[in-house]
């Protein structure tokens, strides 16, 4: 395991400024592509990403910890759950999938599920408590679906019986590690993409969506739930190969009974990742750019060019991140 400490200048530059908010960079330059992100709060954040790389910091993203993980330094890491500074679970998405979790602040790492067979592609998962859900792309045109009801210790495949199947050409989004959201009560929800859209969800079915579709670039990437209204959310997706694309990018959902709604002004191109701020706030980011929206998601409004792959509030704070390209690592100031 190689364990390096690089620490960065907090670089308090605006990029690309428009009105109020501003993208603070607090790291970048690292090769590694972050899509992994988990902040505990304003000051603990972990990041993960290509070529085996995973980060902590313990300071709001002044100073980092950078791993690169033994035997697995050609993974890519695409979504990170951490419980702490010290716990947390990653998803390495194939070749093989995998599941490491660490107790000791990423110091030393076990394997908590692998896919032997190399046949499994791993997507996003997320954590209500101790309660974790894993989604895979389909197998045998079902999707794959594990829990997990110990913090990630252990992980159990759900039966065949119990996965829905998959349409043909349709799969899921690796993009963000946002694809999947429990709403509470053990029900949980996921959405697809490629040739066909739709929101999933474990208790009442699938639902087409009116979302950019039918190509391998198409769909759905991202899933938000309203920390209001667990009964609302927000859909982020669109073309990631015509990434200024507007159209077919985004849907307001309602889930019980089911409803859709496109915005009066989505956000300005695809977008990889959406995420709550409040019940009435939203910020959602892609590669080409930064948008938020500040009426439930009716209307965006660009503040950045610059392009992240994803975004996430801490849990137990105020502080929002973002993480991308080129190892970059930002701080949304409101």
């Amino acid at each position: 395991m190689i364990k390096t400490w690089f620490i960065t200048g907090l670089f308090l530059f605006q990029l690309r400024p428009m009105h109020a908010q501003q993208i603070h960079v607090l790291s970048m330059g690292n090769p590694s592509s972050l899509r992994g992100l988990c902040a505990v709060n304003d000051r603990i954040v972990w990041v993960s990403g290509s070529e085996g790389t995973v980060g902590v910091s313990r300071d709001g993203g002044i100073s980092w910890k950078w791993i690169t993980i033994l035997h697995y330094e050609k993974t890519d890491f695409r979504d990170v759950e951490a419980f702490s500074e010290q716990e947390a679970v990653i998803m390495g998405t194939t070749d093989p999938a995998v599941i490491l979790k660490t107790r000791d602040g990423g110091d030393t790492w076990i394997s908590v599920l692998k896919d032997t067979s190399r046949a499994l592609f791993l997507d996003a998962m997320d954590f209500s408590g101790n309660k974790g859900i894993l989604l895979g792309d389909p197998i045998n045109n079902q999707v794959f679906l594990a829990q997990s009801d110990d913090y990630g210790d252990s992980w159990k495949v759900i039966e065949s019986g119990d996965r829905p199947p998959s349409a043909s050409g349709e799969a899921f989004f690796a993009a963000s590690g946002s694809n999947i959201k429990w709403l509470g009560n053990d029900q949980y929800a996921f959405v697809s993409g490629g040739k066909q859209s739709a929101l999933y969800m474990n208790h009442s079915g699938k639902y087409p969506l009116s979302l950019s579709q039918g190509k391998e670039s198409t769909g759905a990437n991202s899933i938000a739930i309203n920390p209001g209204d667990t009964n609302q959310g927000f859909i982020a997706g669109g073309d990631f190969s015509k990434d200024s694309i507007i159209a077919g990018n985004a849907v307001l959902i309602r889930f019980h009974p089911f409803h859709q709604q496109i915005p009066a002004r989505p956000p300005h191109g695809y977008r990889s990742c959406v995420e709550y701020l409040s019940n009435k706030k939203l910020v959602s980011c892609g590669t080409s750019g930064v948008d938020i929206s500040e009426d439930g998601g009716m209307n965006w409004r660009l503040i950045s060019k610059e392009g992240f792959h994803v975004c996430r509030k801490a849990k137990s704070g105020n502080r929002i991140f973002l993480a991308g390209s080129n190892g970059t690592i930002a701080w949304l100031g409101w």
